[in-house]
């Protein structure tokens, strides 16, 4: 079979890495090798994300980058295909058709399991107008039922697990339930398949995913329905030697009694959860349909830390949302304060079509959301400093993810999620090993080597 090669550019979320590195290995079969360039590729994919709206134009700028690729193998042995994956395909196909006509396929975050057919139909083509397939319906079956059994580790050392995906929540501001769809959880039997697959190949840290990764509700071995706490402890027990454990992005509105035990009873469960807020006031709140108030979100970070004092938590923040006064993005403020994470994003509010906030007439100006960003990011860097700082003199495992700019630089993460950066002389990619942290800066640590796991 000859070879081909494959570029996939991603952005957005953990969950469209993995959408990525699942293609890739969809596709190998069929002949398609990865490359970091598009100069000469069979097959340019970009796998988008429709969060934010400069997360869609960046699409559309990055296919004007790809089309004179594409214009210069027309013709060649190895023409071009361009293919739009994810949830802007899945919201906008049209429009990416319209804008974009050398495109050749579009496909939604459901359908990619599809790509080998459609690449065959557009194979099968003889013009580039009949040769445009678009793929957005969601399947009947979990995609999942049709992707290779077989998982290819990375080098890092570090994988994600897929283990929910679509959500019921209806956020106002969201459009994931539209370009996701529906709620839908893996069984625990595929879960502990892949995991094995992962550790068989020298992973160390596993991230299990899922849009409302707490909402996971998968048939266990006796046949009930399993929640994200004892799924936890089943693949804990299952897999002795597993030592990291990691899971993201959960909803406040579902996290029970027994995740809660999970972060006391399961010591390879990292205390770092990323715990999305939003909002830290009431009215904001409600009116983004967040199923959880300012109180409850408090008592739930109280539970954890009482259940594991070295927890600490991350958290995203939307500025700006309609009818948001200065009051409103006060008791934010204070809430970061009050908690005080350890890291956090943080987002102006953009209206994202066909959502429900996007049509309410009362928007914040401009003006005042790039304000109070700016003072929110500040204070979140405040308190990021100050725990990175807290950390200074500590000894703790790090996975080492990748090199840095110089080649003797190896960069990894704390238990905490904090980037560290240490010198070493032998290759570091890929392991664990114990590190004395010696400098904080407000993103990232320094330290020394001690001992290699």
């Amino acid at each position: 079979m000859a070879q081909k090669k494959l570029y996939i550019k991603t952005f957005g979320c953990q969950m469209n890495t993995y959408d990525s590195d699942r293609i890739a290995e969809l596709l190998a079969p069929h002949g398609y090798v990865l490359t970091d360039s598009p100069t000469d590729a069979s097959l340019s994919l970009l796998n988008t994300c429709h969060i934010r709206e400069k997360a869609t134009e960046k699409v559309f700028s990055d296919l004007g980058r790809l089309r004179p690729f594409k214009e210069e193998s027309a013709g060649s042995s190895n023409p071009m295909l361009i293919a739009v994956a994810g949830c802007t395909a899945q919201a906008e196909g049209a429009e990416i058709l319209r804008r974009a006509p050398y495109v050749d396929i579009v496909l939604g975050p459901q359908a990619y399991h599809k790509l080998p057919q459609l690449l065959e139909e557009v194979a099968r083509k003889t013009s580039q107008k009949t040769a445009r397939l678009t793929e957005t319906s969601f399947p009947l079956h979990s995609k999942f039922d049709f992707l290779p059994l077989e998982r290819t580790a990375s080098s890092t050392g570090a994988a994600y697990v897929s283990i929910q995906e679509g959500c019921d929540k209806f956020c106002t501001f969201c459009c994931v339930p539209y370009t996701r769809g529906a709620e839908y959880s893996r069984s625990v039997k595929e879960l502990i398949m892949e995991t094995r697959q992962l550790l068989d190949q020298g992973i160390h840290e596993i991230t299990l995913l899922g849009q409302n990764v707490n909402a996971y509700h998968g048939e266990g071995p006796d046949g009930k329905e399993w929640g994200l706490g004892r799924l936890l402890f089943k693949l804990a027990e299952h897999f002795p030697h597993l030592k990291r454990l990691r899971y993201t992005t959960s909803h406040p509105h579902d996290v029970d009694g027994e995740l809660i035990k999970a972060h006391k009873d399961i010591e390879i469960l990292m205390p770092l959860l990323h715990l999305p807020v939003q909002s830290g006031s009431d009215k904001i709140l409600a009116a983004m349909n967040r199923k959880h108030t300012r109180a409850m979100y408090l008592k739930i970070i109280d539970d954890l830390k009482k259940a594991r004092p070295d927890m600490s938590f991350s958290s995203d923040f939307i500025v700006g949302f309609p009818e948001e006064t200065d009051e409103d993005f006060a008791q934010t403020l204070s809430l970061v304060t009050e908690v005080g994470f350890s890291q956090a994003y943080t987002f102006s509010y953009s209206p994202r079509p066909g959502t429900p906030a996007s049509i309410l007439a009362d928007q914040v100006p401009e003006n005042i959301k790039k304000k109070r960003l700016h003072l929110l990011q500040e204070l979140v860097e405040a308190h990021q400093t100050a725990f990175n700082e807290g950390s200074v003199g500590q000894s703790v495992e790090v996975l080492f993810e990748r090199q840095g700019k110089d080649p003797h630089h190896f960069l990894g993460k704390t238990p905490h999620g904090q980037s560290i950066k240490v010198s070493s002389q032998i290759p570091l990619i890929g392991t664990c090993a114990m590190v004395k942290i010696t400098k904080a800066m407000p993103r990232a640590l320094e330290g020394i080597l001690t001992k290699i796991s």
